[in-house]
């Protein structure tokens, strides 16, 4: 039986190698994004083809949200969280899969999401940056 979503297609002799992690990046007790570090480590070494990230980026969940204590924006430091991410996969060559979720402190919270709004996205991070709503269906090759 056929799936009408998905054409049957035959898959490439060569393997991807996709890295999967959804968020919070930040630890319960602050907003230092060691979890993130560690996971941009991960991609630096493992250097995956495919790495889909979903948030939240920013928690609004988390503590320090919640009784707005960071050092920043909401709007900022989200900003930096994902020019973090874009920056610390860049070396990899990794296709970045930006996958927003509605605990995302600084993104619409309604459902469906749209994607996120990166106008300041370097040039040359254009081409393997992808930014899709939730939900969304996405194929690899």
């Amino acid at each position: 039986k056929k799936n009408p979503f998905f054409p049957q297609t035959a898959f490439p002799p060569e393997q991807r190698m996709v890295l999967v992690a959804c968020g919070p990046f930040t630890p319960s007790d602050g907003v230092a994004f060691e979890p993130l570090s560690d996971l941009l480590e991960v991609v630096a070494r493992d250097r995956p083809d495919v790495c889909v990230l979903f948030g939240p980026f920013l928690d609004a969940k988390h503590e320090q949200v919640e009784s707005c204590q960071l050092l920043g924006s909401f709007s900022d430091v989200f900003r930096l969280c994902l020019r973090t991410i874009i920056k610390g996969t860049r070396s990899a060559g990794s296709q970045l899969v930006l996958v927003p979720s509605l605990r995302d402190v600084s993104h619409d919270f309604v459902y469906p999401q749209p994607p996120f709004s990166l106008p300041d996205l370097p040039k040359e991070d254009r081409a393997r940056v992808l930014l899709v709503p939730e939900p969304c269906t996405l194929d690899i090759d």
